[in-house]
């Protein structure tokens, strides 16, 4: 399997965990899931993330559905496993483990709680002694989910501090003067240059790649859309890539409501053939008839014939 490096680009997709009907690991759907990725221009996978339902899963499932995953990929891309967890002992075991299978390198987000700058810098280091410090790895910068607000300036002690802190996963809200901060000390010399990919769901993809952005890792549930717009912005089509961001934008708000948007996600990737259900594994929200008749006329909108256009975009 490819290792994860600072020279990361494209699209890294989050993937969720397929279950069945039951809830238990659906790995029929694993797979299929794995090659629609591929398919549609996925540069890297990113699994047992926030919106994997990571901390619903057994450690047997977990290390299960990592082995499947990679098994599938089969070192065509890079696959990161996030490997957050409330104790480093949890940490590091799983770390071990994923890497032994074959992944490409680890996320890990803070743990809520942290307040002072130098409590989040030393967090990250003892983090670093879990996972080990050769083992490659991504800054997850999620406050909306953890609560733990990062500077520039603290990502920067991070990633100066850590050389193996290859990738900076941008999810702050509002964050665009972030990525422009960090890319600014980079080009002053301040910084070695890493990685940034970011999430929200894509929310502000084109934004985010104008301001130096080198491509997303979320995942919303037309993964091509994502593969395209970061084509397209690579390319200085900045009106296509927002035409095509813009068709896209409904869906990608509804989706992204905090709670409800995985539910939304496994759906729209139920109707789409990429899994064969929706099931979320309790405590998990339930979409309404209402919910579920949006969704579908949102589908509906993004689907009409002019979809021939984007395949094309996606395509050169």
């Amino acid at each position: 399997m490819p290792k994860l490096t600072s020279d990361a680009e494209g699209v890294h997709v989050i993937a969720p965990t397929p279950f069945d009907e039951k809830g238990a690991l659906d790995l029929a759907s694993t797979a299929r899931m794995v090659d629609r990725y591929l398919e549609a221009g996925a540069t890297g996978l990113t699994i047992l993330g926030i919106m994997g339902e990571a901390p619903k899963l057994t450690g047997a499932e977990a290390r299960l559905f990592v082995k499947e995953v990679l098994a599938r990929v089969n070192s065509r891309i890079v696959v990161t496993v996030g490997v957050s967890a409330a104790g480093f002992a949890a940490m590091s075991d799983l770390t071990k483990a994923v890497m032994d299978m074959g992944a490409s390198g680890v996320m890990i987000a803070p743990v809520t709680g942290l307040r002072t700058d130098d409590q989040i810098v030393g967090y990250f280091a003892d983090a670093v002694d879990a996972v080990g410090a050769d083992v490659p790895w991504v800054l997850q910068d999620y406050p909306q989910t953890t609560n733990v607000v990062m500077s520039p300036k603290v990502i920067a002690r991070i990633i100066a501090a850590n050389p193996s802190c290859v990738m900076l996963k941008h999810e702050d809200w509002p964050g665009l003067d972030k990525i422009t901060a960090v890319r600014r000390m980079e080009a002053a010399g301040e910084l070695r240059r890493v990685s940034i990919l970011v999430g929200n769901g894509g929310m502000f993809l084109p934004y985010e790649m104008e301001r130096g952005a080198d491509g997303a890792m979320t995942g919303y549930a037309y993964p091509e859309m994502l593969v395209g717009v970061v084509k397209l912005s690579r390319a200085g089509k900045r009106g296509e890539a927002h035409d095509l961001f813009d068709r896209h934008l409904p869906l990608v708000r509804y989706e992204t409501q905090p709670g409800l948007g995985l539910g939304v996600r496994k759906y729209v990737l139920k109707k789409r053939g990429i899994i064969a259900h929706d099931t979320m594994r309790k405590p998990a929200p339930k979409l309404s008839p209402q919910t579920i008749a949006e969704v579908d006329w949102l589908m509906a909108r993004i689907e009409k014939p002019a979809g021939h256009k984007e395949r094309r975009d996606i395509a050169a």
